[in-house]
């Protein structure tokens, strides 16, 4: 017996390069009823340049709750919902989770259409090991949090990776040399973008490597504590 058709997509999207959307993403976006969007405008943007038409509902952060009744009255209609985020992968450091849980609670059919994710890109490139890694997103902003945050993965030996702003990464960068020491690591900017950039280095070599204007989300990648402790 197959499974039922779903009726809510999770399609990844591109995080730079709209060369990286994928046959099945459009094949998707094409199909569905809605698209469920954190940015209108954006997605708007990336439609239209696919010579896509189609309606949508906006779905973010801030919304999340009353966004989340919404797609589910729909499917609850029978109608076919994608939710696209900004960039990247639904779910992952965005706005999707809570969607999901709330499909799967009601045995709505799902699946994700999947795609770029930066943190994977980030990682690959880093040359750090990828054997064993431990995603952790955006860090809380104020200095004592993100100490207590980035603590709690001082004796890991997994790769640790981190999403960062531009205004507070060389706080976050400081605050991760005081807690981990000067490990290795990796900054990824603009990736899979024209001028995409990947350093490596200490993390002291890091920060002293930072411009005094910095653009565009970043991807931190940071070696885990080795087994003779260092």
């Amino acid at each position: 017996m197959s499974s039922p058709r779903p009726l809510l997509y999770l399609v990844a999207t591109p995080i730079g390069n709209l060369g990286d959307i994928t046959l099945r993403a459009l094949d998707t976006l094409r199909s569905v009823d809605v698209v469920a969007s954190e940015d209108t405008r954006k997605t708007g943007l990336l439609l239209k340049h696919f010579e896509i038409s189609k309606r949508q509902i906006s779905f973010h952060e801030h919304n999340e709750e009353r966004a989340v009744e919404r797609v589910m009255s729909l499917v609850r209609e029978g109608r076919s919902v994608a939710l696209v985020t900004e960039a990247g992968t639904p779910g992952i450091a965005d706005p999707g989770y809570r969607l999901v849980r709330r499909a799967i609670e009601e045995d709505v059919p799902i699946t994700c259409v999947p795609g770029p994710t930066a943190f994977v890109s980030a990682l690959v490139l880093s040359g750090l090991a990828v054997h064993g890694f431990t995603f952790r997103g955006f860090p809380p902003r104020r200095p004592g949090q993100r100490r207590r945050f980035l603590e709690v993965d001082r004796d890991s030996e997994h790769t640790l990776i981190f999403y960062e702003s531009p205004h507070r990464l060389r706080a976050f960068l400081e605050d991760a040399l005081a807690v981990y020491g000067d490990r290795e690591a990796a900054l990824a900017n603009e990736l899979t973008k024209m001028f995409e950039k990947v350093r490596r280095g200490r993390l002291s070599e890091l920060l002293d490597s930072l411009e005094e204007r910095l653009r565009g989300e970043y991807t931190v990648v940071i070696a885990g504590r080795s087994r003779d402790g260092g």
